[in-house]
């Protein structure tokens, strides 16, 4: 049998990967969340389906399993400080949203008005997988923004794409 990774060791690896910032918003019977998230991707373009981790131990994951819809507003470079406050640096969900300027989808999902790009999705099934579920939506909305650079997260660190250099030397 093969030596298992251990999570540090997995964890130290993952943070040399780049990854594109976003924030990902719900809003429903069950309230308005919102977290930002590097852990998204395309599964299918047909039907149209990306994917969304999120910890399950988030005080929001009931409110998005409820509310069985969700926003990824893919970030700018200028989001940075946004990134933050919806990675948890504010606690008031009012006081994260206030931040920045929102357009509501025909869905009632909040968008990020100045993002590269929003996709408006219902849940169509979640996994548990270790400590996250995995949230499967189909893409029923697109809403394009701005043509700035992305936001990118690599080495524990928010970048600009011309910030990009090599690991290790």
């Amino acid at each position: 049998m093969e030596a298992q990774v251990s999570r540090l060791e997995f964890r130290e690896a993952m943070a040399r990967v780049c990854a594109p910032v976003n924030i990902v918003t719900t809003d429903g019977p069950a309230g308005r969340g919102g977290f930002t998230a590097t852990a998204m991707c395309s599964v299918s373009d047909d039907p149209p389906t990306l994917l969304v981790c999120m910890n399950e131990r988030s005080a929001q994951t009931g409110m998005f399993l409820e509310n069985q819809r969700f926003c990824v507003n893919v970030l700018t470079q200028s989001h940075m400080h946004l990134a933050a406050k919806f990675a948890g640096a504010i606690r008031d969900m009012a006081e994260r949203y206030d931040a920045a300027r929102w357009q509501t989808m025909p869905s009632g999902m909040p968008a990020l008005l100045d993002a590269i790009v929003s996709f408006d999705c219902e849940i169509g099934t979640v996994n548990k997988v270790g400590t996250h579920n995995v949230m499967f939506g189909r893409v029923v909305d697109i809403r394009h923004g701005s043509d700035e650079a992305a936001l990118l997260y690599v080495g524990r660190n928010y970048m600009q794409p011309s910030a990009l250099g090599s690991f290790g030397g």
